[in-house]
């Protein structure tokens, strides 16, 4: 009894590992290494650009892929491989997404930095417009102006502040994720 037990237990086992290895998996099938390049630029492997078809295909593959450590497995036919070829496009493809990483993680921070900065002004200028409310209240029309100038530039602010930290960097998300997990993924070119 003991020994079925311990059978069942090693199945469980070794299928939670194969379904992390599928799930951290994405494979994508090429019919040459062309495929994976712009068609549009005659530049060398190591300076061209990436297809946009292969980088949508890449996003949707890895989108629901929660975990850090993604294998891009890029299939190619048998008869296409040349190894110095694969070394090159590896290298590329590490660099093209290292710096994507890095462009999206300061464009993400640099939305959520201004937005910081929008709120904590608009809060700044609603605060001037009440102290020059309360503080002046004879009829001066100078501070009558600034009155109806700071109010509306304070919710200007502050609610451009709320759209830029809340909706604006949620528009980037998906870029930002993806670069993350691809700069952090390990390429692999096998035979199909």
């Amino acid at each position: 009894m003991e020994k079925i037990g311990d059978e069942i237990t090693e199945d469980i086992l070794e299928r939670k590992e194969r379904d992390a290895f599928e799930m951290s998996n994405v494979s994508l099938k090429m019919n040459s290494y062309e495929d994976i390049f712009s068609s549009f630029d005659p530049r060398h492997y190591s300076e061209r650009a990436l297809s946009v078809d292969f980088l949508d295909e890449a996003k949707r593959a890895t989108r629901d892929k929660e975990l850090d450590k993604i294998e891009l497995r890029l299939l190619i036919p048998e008869k296409m491989r040349r190894l110095d070829k694969e070394k090159v496009i590896r290298m590329r493809l590490k660099e093209h997404f290292e710096r994507h990483a890095r462009q999206t993680r300061e464009k993400y921070t640099s939305i959520l930095r201004r937005g910081g900065i929008f709120i904590i002004l608009g809060v700044l200028t609603m605060l001037i417009a009440s102290f020059l409310l309360f503080g002046y209240s004879e009829s001066n029309v100078f501070i009558h102006f600034l009155l109806v100038l700071f109010e509306p530039a304070g919710w200007f602010f502050f609610w451009e502040g709320l759209y830029q930290v809340i909706f604006e960097s949620k528009q980037r998300l998906p870029d930002f994720d993806f670069y993350q997990k691809m700069a952090k993924s390990s390429i692999i070119i096998q035979s199909y």
